[in-house]
């Protein structure tokens, strides 16, 4: 029988850490919340679609079916392709639903004796003795309250699950339903208000038809300007028209893309192969690649300038007073990207959406938002929703001081499907023995140098945990570690200048 591996969360990333330690014959035993798979794809708004190419957010060994002909296809497109791949490989059955995570608790060696340590877990083996991780989960189904063993999670609300020696991958992702909701000075905060104000997870949360009739004949503020920002705006423009125009509160412009084909050239050309990974310096780089980087800076910058230049021209952000002061290259490099929705701007011109820019802060009153150093009044308002985010390590996995850890799915990338397979297949040779994570110091030093990367290309957004222009060295160094080629391509031209993506990385 195989060793246990607790995984929380039954999302993109908790699919595929079960599949992969499958594959090595691991017992995985998947924790989800809620009743179904999907992740944050179970809980969006009616015009949601994906973000990326649905080409970059592919399964490797499991393809888009024929009759998904768009780009990017829609949320029940998505789910559907999600569920398909579950039922495939026969993953259902390790999951355990509507089973909350409530504590997770490592019992083990003093915190002494912890950093003492020269190795991963001491011994440098993901599976020891050491320690053992005890999870407490709540059955959300079931009426009784009794702590019970693990064996009986079926019958009991909360279960005290003890896995000694085992491991815990936590697959929850950035979007694991905790809003980011920010502090206000007293008396400045939404109970000032009269109206209300929601998260966009809790609007989400709806049926469509419920989404519809709550904004509809209200006047609304949007907080943020991201995707799910955007979209909410162009539901209430939808439902409300220039009567009950949409206020967009936003702190900072973003590159926004109105598609992947600047001036009719993919962008995976300009971010997504070797040769343009050769125009940045990378953490863990030798003398000979990060001389190159310098030489090639200016092509660097033309690349992001050309990007620019289409997003302007295609969705007249000039004209909007909307052109971002910071470039292209540092909102791909701190994975900020996301679609602009079909004929936003078209709304912003006719009125029944507005954008009103908050550079400092603001706060709440009773007629609405007050904005700081604007003295036009309060923007009026019924309904205020927040959409500010809802809130490692070796390869971005594990922690070099946490034994017995992965983390899959919080640091993000062009495309997080993408990204989180890769991890999995990494870790499940990881577990199975198949390589070494070097030594606690070396792994110090390799995060350390990731971090100089991030502060050089992604400026104030550097905290982000994110892989951004680099996907292709990130999957070459997993690569190496795992055994594996990292020269995908047949040939040296298709090597440089091909775009990789998730099919390029199955193992025969």
């Amino acid at each position: 029988m195989g060793k246990k591996v607790a995984i929380v969360g039954a999302g993109i990333s908790g699919l595929l850490a079960c599949k992969y330690t499958l594959s090595k014959a691991f017992q995985p035993i998947v924790f989800e919340a809620s009743s179904s798979i999907g992740g944050v794809w179970t809980g969006t708004i009616e015009s949601t679609k994906l973000q990326t190419p649905k080409a970059l957010y592919e399964f490797s060994d499991f393809p888009w079916p024929s009759s998904v002909t768009e780009d990017f296809p829609n949320q029940h497109q998505v789910m559907d392709y999600i569920q398909s791949y579950a039922q495939h490989f026969d993953q259902l059955k390790h999951i355990k639903f509507n089973t909350k995570v409530c504590g997770l608790e490592f019992e083990g060696p003093s915190e002494d004796e912890l950093q003492s340590w020269s190795l991963w877990g001491g011994t440098g083996e993901p599976f020891n003795t050491k320690g053992k991780w005890k999870v407490t989960v709540e059955d959300k189904k079931s009426p009784s309250t009794e702590l019970v063993r693990y064996s009986r999670v079926d019958h009991s609300v909360w279960i005290q699950a003890d896995l000694p020696g085992r491991l815990c991958v936590l697959c929850i992702g950035r979007f694991s339903g905790v809003p980011n909701i920010p502090q206000f000075p007293p008396n400045k905060g939404p109970e000032e208000f009269h109206g209300e104000v929601i998260h966009s997870m809790e609007y989400a949360a709806e049926d469509y038809e419920s989404e519809a009739e709550f904004v509809k004949g209200k006047q609304v503020t949007v907080v943020g300007f991201q995707k799910s920002a955007l979209d909410i705006a162009m539901e209430c423009s939808n439902a409300n028209g220039v009567e009950n125009p949409c206020t967009v509160l936003y702190k900072t412009e973003h590159w926004n893309v109105p598609d992947y084909l600047p001036w009719g050239v993919p962008m995976a050309l300009l971010y997504l192969n070797h040769f343009s990974e050769l125009l940045f310096h990378k953490p863990g780089e030798g003398l000979l690649l990060s001389l190159l980087a310098t030489i090639l800076s200016p092509l660097r910058w033309a690349f992001s300038k050309f990007v620019e230049t289409y997003i302007d021209k295609k969705l007249g952000l000039s004209k909007y007073g909307m052109v971002p002061k910071h470039s292209f290259l540092q909102e791909i490099s701190s994975c900020l990207i996301s679609t602009v929705p079909e004929k936003f701007y078209d709304r912003v011109q006719e009125g029944s959406i507005v954008l009103k820019k908050s550079p400092k802060s603001f706060c709440f009153c009773q007629e609405g938002i007050l904005v700081e150093g604007d003295n036009s009044g309060p923007v009026k308002t019924d309904l205020a929703y927040w959409l500010l985010g809802i809130e490692f390590s070796i390869r971005e996995c594990i922690h070099a001081r946490i034994p017995q850890l992965a983390v899959i799915g919080f640091s993000e990338s062009i495309s997080n499907l993408y990204t989180s397979e890769m991890r999995c297949r990494w870790l499940a040779e990881l577990l199975g023995g198949t390589f070494k994570v070097p030594s606690i110091k070396e792994m110090e030093k390799d995060v350390k140098r990731w971090d100089e990367y991030a502060k050089r290309y992604t400026g104030k957004y550097y905290r982000r945990s994110c892989i951004g222009a680099l996907h292709i060295w990130y999957n070459d160094q997993m690569c190496k570690d795992m055994g594996w080629n990292p020269k995908r391509k047949k040939g040296l031209l298709a090597e440089l200048f091909e775009p990789y993506g998730p099919t390029d990385y199955i193992v025969s």
